[in-house]
């Protein structure tokens, strides 16, 4: 098996694992038995846990912001793509295995002993808040509001871990409808 495969089928693994279990709960051994590549080119290709860790992240981030992405740009309407957020996300929390964020799971177990996690954590939701800010322009609202639904969202997806539930981000929707409404140039309206 090449290192592009071994490295796949590993990161396959650590995803189910650490995402299902928890990161801590999981050792290098899990991923062995899971991902059936040994020990010996798991430790070549991830010399540490927290690199796999870190890799975990990263591919994540990409195929959970392209998910975003593709889902929202189906709406023509800019305001109505920043809504449309909230609707993605009720999708996601109503998949099977939905076990919260991964990346303030990640963040909740490691963030203040590994400053590689949490770097890669912060990247994650800057670039979410950085796409939030881009829908919040296209639909030519104030920038502030950005932040705002940020935190919306944000609040929706720690909620939904918790209560395993898709309402919050119902909730969440329909707060954000309110504030665009509310923040929606007078022009827009006539």
């Amino acid at each position: 098996m090449d290192s592009a495969a071994a490295r796949e089928l590993a990161l396959d693994a650590a995803e189910e694992l650490f995402y299902g279990r928890g990161i801590q709960a999981v050792g290098m051994d899990d991923i062995r038995g899971a991902s059936g590549v040994s020990l010996k080119r798991l430790y070549q290709l991830f010399p540490a846990k927290e690199q796999l860790v870190e890799a975990y992240l990263e591919r994540r981030d990409a195929r959970w912001r392209g998910r975003l992405a593709q889902s929202v740009a189906r709406h023509r309407d800019p305001e109505e793509r920043v809504l449309a957020v909230f609707d993605w996300l009720e999708g996601w929390f109503g998949e099977d295995g939905f076990r919260g964020c991964a990346w303030i799971n990640a963040h909740g177990e490691l963030g203040a002993t590994s400053p590689r996690v949490a770097a890669r954590v912060r990247a994650h939701k800057e670039a979410f808040r950085d796409y939030l800010a881009g829908l919040v322009a296209e639909a030519g609202l104030p920038g502030a509001l950005s932040g705002q639904l940020f935190l919306l969202a944000e609040g929706a997806m720690v909620t939904a871990g918790i209560t395993r539930s898709t309402e919050p981000a119902g909730q969440a929707r329909e707060a954000a409808r309110l504030l665009v409404r509310a923040h929606r140039s007078p022009q827009s309206d006539e």
